[in-house]
């Protein structure tokens, strides 16, 4: 452990606080943050975790912790990181462990036109839900394909899935980098394979859900307008990614990595790329390298696995809905954005363009309307930006700026973020307790796994609306509707 960050700590005054670069640092590091906040996430590990991430070779700009960070695998949940591909002879650093296990975590919501007066029994709609969409641990229940079809939707994510019958075309443009990113070979494991072709269509566990909502209420009328967006509107959200095809691709790549340094003194040296990181975790290989291309390779072939199980996940539910409404609602795809994803793009720094591989993990794309990879549905709002919140209190949904780009490399916080462990939460919160509360309150409850509700319990993170009004004040991204919960089907 190197020198505590606290001491290098200043609050700029404008929703942030900084760790000026000390140590082994090369840039500074920067937290959505208030004294407030920050007091009551004090012993948090995350910070820390930013600190040796603002090491890696090649980073540029600023670390940034976005509102929701917590302590994660190298890189802090909440963590984005951006790094120069052109940086010295093979480029600057791409790091499995600044993305995450999860490859394109990631939320996709849709809207009916439909409101909750138009459900006949929600009691009977939950049931079904939780019956139709497979959720757990196991790949139980995904939906049946072949080899050669796993290989077209590692390739070509939610266009694959759409031609197999999982989406409509019109869904396409409504996600993020329009559901495919380049792969050019996709070297997966025979286990990644394994775990793809079983898993389509599937929820997972952990905090992953399908949460039927009403909109709340509005407080950017004009955008919600421009979306289709009404107060009492009937909304779904579903979280989830690339199941175990992507974690497998992860586990692998981060086995191989972290096989390649050694320790040296209180840090970790490969002398290959002579690389000096603070954090074995955040193994990296340079971005041209071989390591670095097939890394970002398998990613994307694990990313666009995850756009196809987002959209096989929303004809399931497409499914259930006229089962019970007798209609779709018209379910349209508002957004679908990714969470733990490496992108290259190209951003100014210090007046210099740059072209950077952004690293977000459990952090959203919020870019400007006028980016030219913003649909023109959007061009006068600005990116949809999904926040879920925990199931008992509520999620949002925000908006990027509606031109330019923010100062956080086009980057939002994701979600409410974790104030509790998951091994904390089931020691302090009674999960069938906690269900019997929810219900109370008219939220159905479904969950597969045990001790999964007490370990998403609304204790268990931050308060949703804080965080959403620490990124407004950080001038990240803007408020546009509260979303409520009615039925959440969780892992």
């Amino acid at each position: 452990m190197g020198e505590d960050w606290r001491s290098h700590l200043s609050d700029e005054g404008d929703g942030t606080m900084r760790i000026k670069a000390h140590g082994q640092m090369k840039v500074d590091a920067r937290l959505v943050t208030d004294a407030a906040h920050l007091e009551k996430h004090a012993d948090d590990r995350g910070p820390e975790q930013l600190v040796n991430a603002a090491a890696l070779p090649g980073i540029v700009g600023e670390a940034w912790a976005m509102a929701d960070w917590h302590y994660g695998y190298g890189l802090p949940i909440g963590g984005v990181i951006a790094t120069d591909t052109e940086a010295g002879e093979l480029g600057g650093a791409i790091s499995p462990g600044g993305v995450g296990f999860d490859i394109n975590c990631g939320v996709r919501m849709l809207a009916l036109d439909a409101t909750e007066s138009d459900i006949p029994n929600l009691k009977k709609l939950a049931g079904r839900l939780a019956g139709r969409i497979p959720a757990g641990a196991s790949g139980k229940g995904g939906l049946e394909i072949n080899a050669r079809q796993l290989d077209d939707l590692v390739q070509r994510g939610a266009h694959a899935a759409v031609d197999l019958g999982f989406g409509f075309d019109e869904d396409l443009a409504a996600i993020e980098s329009n559901g495919v990113l380049q792969s050019e070979h996709a070297e997966l494991s025979n286990r990644a394979r394994e775990r793809g072709l079983r898993a389509l269509g599937t929820l997972g566990s952990g905090n992953h859900f399908l949460e039927l909502q009403t909109v709340g209420k509005t407080v950017d009328a004009a955008t919600a307008e421009a979306w289709g967006l009404y107060e009492g509107q009937l909304v779904a959200m579903i979280h989830s990614g690339s199941r175990g095809l992507g974690h497998q691709v992860c586990s692998d790549h981060v086995r191989a990595l972290e096989g390649k340094y050694k320790q040296k003194g209180n840090a970790w040296y490969n002398e290959e790329w002579d690389y000096t990181l603070a954090d074995r975790q955040l193994a990296a290989a340079p971005f041209h390298s071989k390591e670095g291309q097939g890394y970002f390779d398998a990613m994307n072939a694990a990313a666009n696995y995850a756009f196809a199980n987002r959209s096989a996940l929303a004809h399931r539910l497409r499914e259930v809905l006229r089962l019970e409404l007798g209609t779709d609602g018209e379910a349209r795809v508002l957004y679908d954005v990714a969470h733990n994803i490496a992108k290259v793009e190209h951003h100014t720094i210090d007046g210099v363009e740059c072209t950077c591989c952004v690293h977000r993990k459990g952090a959203t794309r919020a870019f400007g309307g006028d980016h030219s990879e913003i649909a023109s549905s959007y061009a006068g709002s600005g990116q949809p930006v999904l926040v879920p919140g925990d199931m008992g209190t509520g999620s949002w949904i925000m908006a990027g700026p509606q031109q330019g780009m923010n100062r956080a490399f086009g980057s939002s916080c994701h979600g409410a973020g974790r104030s509790l462990s998951r091994t904390q939460a089931k020691k302090t919160i009674d999960g069938k307790q906690l269900k019997r509360d929810l219900e109370a309150k008219g939220i159905r409850i479904h969950a597969s796994t045990p001790n999964v509700l007490s370990e998403e319990a609304p204790d268990a993170y931050k308060d949703v609306d804080e965080v959403i009004a620490l990124t407004q004040t950080a001038d990240l991204a803007r408020p546009v509707a509260r979303l409520s919960p009615l039925a959440v089907i969780k892992g």
